[in-house]
């Protein structure tokens, strides 16, 4: 199968203002009312992120391009034949979407995932109302996402088998220092040059996301989005720091839907063809405190249990 990029990803919200004013005023994505709820474009799209009611705050579904109709109907035929069960997207969810046409499946960790037929677009150009020069997309997609897989190896299988995903390389990430727990992180690519648009996270997440990561061209405008976010009181995740595998210059912050979104810089293109799988033994170059936010989260769930 060939999944080109990921086109988007869908959210649950009780409250749409807030995603309306996150987007706005801190990380500079335009906000639009769509049948379904709210579509956020950081490019020439209709949306990248599509947020719709729910009775929770939290993430909902991954969408991954399929760019023809011949691939998209090889790829539903391949579902088929390796036993994996599949759901027609509704008329609502595909306008939500914006695209031609969806089906979805979950993976063995339970996450959801949609293979997207194309796309539907005015091609109106983008617009910050921060004053945001751009995002990094095009064939890239829009970023990328940090799923839970507590059946880290099954999900892993299952994306590389199915999908098709290639593994990029491996973290035994130890949030809370040498002598904490290890959770293994799988970073994978799909059918483009980004250093992965998916990373497996071994262990559950109540939101059901870790982080979704947005890149924006110029180190300048992760240092105003950095301001922005002080400016409003956005909940701070992860000091800025550089990642060792993707060579992300970025910071991370809390978004609406109880996940948090990693703002970055210079995230390294690859050859796939001249890539050497690795695992990396520290997740940054230098900076990412992670205690600031997510290692304080994990001490409180400690507590919560003791």
């Amino acid at each position: 199968m060939r999944v080109a990029a990921l086109a988007y990803s869908v959210i649950d919200a009780t409250d749409l203002s807030a995603w309306r004013t996150f987007s706005e005023q801190v990380a500079g994505f335009s906000a639009h009312e769509v049948p379904g709820g709210l579509a956020l474009r950081i490019d020439e799209r209709a949306g990248r992120l599509f947020i719709q009611r729910g009775a929770a705050d939290r993430y909902n579904a991954s969408g991954w391009e399929i760019t023809g109709e011949t691939d998209f109907a090889a790829a539903k035929a391949e579902l088929a034949a390796k036993g994996v069960s599949f759901t027609q997207g509704t008329r609502d969810e595909i306008a939500l979407r914006h695209v031609f046409d969806m089906v979805w499946f979950r993976d063995p960790s339970g996450n959801r995932h949609e293979l997207a037929l194309g796309y539907v677009t005015s091609f109106e150009p983008f617009r910050s109302p921060c004053g945001v020069a751009g995002f990094v997309t095009d064939d890239l997609g829009y970023g990328h996402m940090v799923l839970p897989a507590p059946k880290i190896a099954e999900t892993r299988a299952f994306m590389q088998d199915v999908l098709g995903f290639g593994l990029s390389d491996v973290l035994i990430h130890r949030p809370m220092g040498p002598g904490g727990p290890e959770m293994r992180i799988d970073f994978m690519h799909c059918d483009n040059g980004r250093h992965h648009s998916l990373a497996l996270f071994e262990g559950e997440v109540p939101s059901g996301c870790v982080h979704l990561m947005v890149e924006v061209p110029s180190l300048d405008e992760v240092g105003r989005a950095y301001d922005r976010m002080l400016a409003h009181g956005t909940r701070l995740m992860a000091t800025l720091g550089k990642h060792t595998n993707d060579h992300m210059t970025s910071f991370y912050m809390m978004t609406p839907g109880g996940f948090a979104l990693e703002y970055g810089f210079g995230g390294r293109t690859l050859d796939w063809n001249r890539h050497t799988l690795f695992e990396s033994t520290s997740v940054s170059l230098w900076g990412h405190d992670f205690s600031v936010g997510f290692g304080a989260d994990e001490q409180a769930a400690l507590a919560d249990a003791a």
